[in-house]
């Protein structure tokens, strides 16, 4: 019953999470919203795997917490290429 609860409250927060990731005002924003609906959906997995009683669904959430955290170092690095560029293109 309590993981059923935590699903579904899990769920409301991710549509919140979504709504902040279309309409952030700024590109960092809207990256930070991207993470936090990466963690959101790693918690989603490991409640679920125990919901169904398949506890080694743990697994697959730290493997996609691997993945979320290379995923959004390497677009905030990218940005900041792109915007040292464009502050370098200013200045010439």
């Amino acid at each position: 019953m309590i993981y059923t609860v935590t699903c579904i409250a899990i769920l409301i927060v991710m549509i919140i999470i979504l709504v902040r990731a279309f309409c952030g005002p700024s590109i960092y924003d809207r990256i930070l919203a991207v993470n936090m609906f990466g963690t959101k959906t790693v918690l989603l997995i490991a409640v679920y795997g125990f919901l169904i009683d398949r506890p080694e669904f743990l697994d697959l959430a730290i493997v996609y917490t691997l993945i979320n955290f290379i995923g959004i170092v390497c677009v905030l690095n990218f940005i900041e290429r792109v915007e040292r560029m464009e502050d370098e293109e200013e200045h010439s």
